[in-house]
C-alpha cells in the first residue's frame, strides 16, 4: 500500500470515529427514560439553569405553564413522560418524577421500590417523616453527606410501603408539598 492510500484510510477511519463520538455525546445529552436523577438535576439538566439552557441541555423543548415570576412547571415536549421541572425566579429549582417507573436516581432508586430498599441505598442519609396527605405514607428525604450538596435534597413519597413518586432539587422548593400551589 502506498502512503497516499494509508493516509486516506487513516483519515477515513478518524473521520468515522469522530462522527461516532459526536453522535454518542449528543445521545448522552438527550433526556430519556434512562436519564439519571441526581440531587441537583436529571441527565444534563441542572437546578439553576434557565428554561432555555435546560431545553438545550435536555435536547428537547420544555413546554408548559405560561412563565410567571413566582412558580410554574415545564416538561419535555415529547419524552420522557411524567417528568416535570419546577421553575422559580426564572430558573429550574426542582425535578419531579411521577408515574414513570423507568427513571431512576444515580443509585437506582425508582417508583415501586420499598421503603427498606431506599434506606439501604442511602444508609444513614434518609430522614423519615409522615406524609401530609397519604395516611400511613411517608416522605423519605435524602440528606446529602457532602457539604457542597447541603442545599439540595431528594424526596421519595411513599404509601407506607412503596415509593409512589420522587423529586430532587434545591431548598426550599424541593420541600413544597403542593408544588407551585
Amino acid at each position: 500500500m502506498d502512503s497516499k492510500v494509508k493516509l486516506l484510510t487513516l483519515s477515513t477511519v478518524t473521520l468515522a470515529l469522530s462522527y461516532l463520538t459526536i453522535g454518542t455525546v449528543l445521545a448522552q445529552g438527550k433526556l430519556t427514560n434512562q436519564s439519571k436523577l441526581s440531587i441537583n438535576g436529571i441527565g444534563q439538566v441542572r437546578v439553576g439553569m434557565t428554561v432555555s439552557q435546560a431545553s438545550k441541555a435536555a435536547g428537547t423543548k420544555l413546554v408548559g405553564d405560561p412563565p410567571n415570576n413566582n412558580c410554574y412547571y415545564v416538561k419535555p415536549q415529547n419524552e420522557p413522560k411524567n417528568l416535570s421541572f419546577m421553575v422559580t425566579e426564572g430558573r429550574i429549582s426542582r425535578v419531579d418524577v411521577q408515574q414513570n417507573t423507568q427513571i431512576t436516581t444515580l443509585k437506582g432508586a425508582k417508583i415501586g421500590d420499598t421503603e427498606a430498599q431506599i434506606k439501604s441505598l442511602y444508609p444513614g442519609q434518609i430522614k423519615v417523616t409522615p406524609h401530609k396527605y397519604v395516611q400511613g405514607g411517608h416522605y423519605l428525604t435524602l440528606i446529602p453527606k457532602d457539604r457542597a450538596d447541603q442545599k439540595y435534597r431528594v424526596i421519595f413519597e411513599t404509601d407506607g410501603k412503596r415509593v409512589t413518586q420522587f423529586r430532587s432539587g434545591k431548598l426550599p422548593e424541593v420541600e413544597f408539598v403542593e408544588g407551585c400551589s
